[in-house]
């Protein structure tokens, strides 16, 4: 994918989430957003998903522009999927269910479509076992793995995923990335907020870092980890890789 930010900023009342952020990445498959607590980095993924919107300036992917208005947004989000750090099913529905609701009602498939494209996407997951069972029943790692599979379901054009291993111990979390691996290795395009650095490191085409609303720097893992341009990203990446 073609990614281009130009001039894009976003506040929170007096609050600059997003400064001025410029980047223009020709050819990106996985697009990996570092940096401290704060930065920006989960408002920049919500723009990019179309759930909020820039104040100024101009965000595309693949040359077009993510639009302004209401009703041509709904159609972006429509091929856009965006897995939260919380998971998101819904308590009442079992994972077959919550794979096949925004088939049914988002994508105008039939039922029986949404359910064989939904027991499709579970058994390539390994999570066909799980199928009736709703999400109180179900682990963090394979929540979130429902969730990463509810959003593959639809045949997005683009995979946002934000934190999604925040919550999870380290085996679950391996379960997790793993996933996002095979899904990247079937040619999906990615962008990931993630603090899992070692996974940002072998998965990742292009890392940036942002800090205070600016993206401060942007390179390919094996530079960005390996000598860090600016002060603000080498103290990150010391207090982050210490232990």
């Amino acid at each position: 994918m073609r990614l281009e930010l130009s001039g894009v900023t976003k506040s929170f009342g007096s609050h600059r989430v997003l400064d001025d952020i410029s980047l223009d990445l020709p050819d990106v498959h996985a697009f990996v957003l570092i940096g401290p607590s704060g930065g920006g980095k989960s408002t920049l993924l919500r723009i990019l998903a179309g759930l909020e919107r820039a104040e100024t300036g101009r965000v595309a992917v693949d040359s077009e522009e993510i639009p302004r208005d209401e009703e041509h947004l709904r159609k972006y989000r429509a091929c856009v999927g965006t897995v939260f750090q919380a998971y998101n099913l819904f308590p009442h529905l079992s994972a077959l269910a919550n794979i096949m609701l925004p088939l049914e009602k988002v994508h105008r498939l039939g039922r029986p479509e949404a359910e064989a494209r939904a027991m499709e996407t579970l058994r390539r997951f390994q999570l066909e076992a799980h199928a009736h069972k709703k999400p109180a029943q179900l682990s963090g790692g394979q929540q979130q793995r429902v969730a990463i599979a509810r959003a593959a379901a639809i045949k997005p054009r683009l995979l946002l995923f934000d934190e999604p291993t925040s919550a999870l111990d380290p085996e679950m979390t391996a379960e997790v990335l793993e996933m996002i691996e095979e899904l990247k290795r079937d040619g999906r395009d990615l962008i990931l907020v993630t603090h899992e650095m070692a996974f940002a490191r072998v998965a990742a085409d292009q890392v940036a870092f942002l800090a205070d609303g600016k993206i401060l720097e942007c390179a390919p893992p094996a530079e960005i980890f390996a000598a860090p341009q600016t002060e603000a990203c080498r103290r990150f990446m010391e207090r982050i890789l210490r232990y």
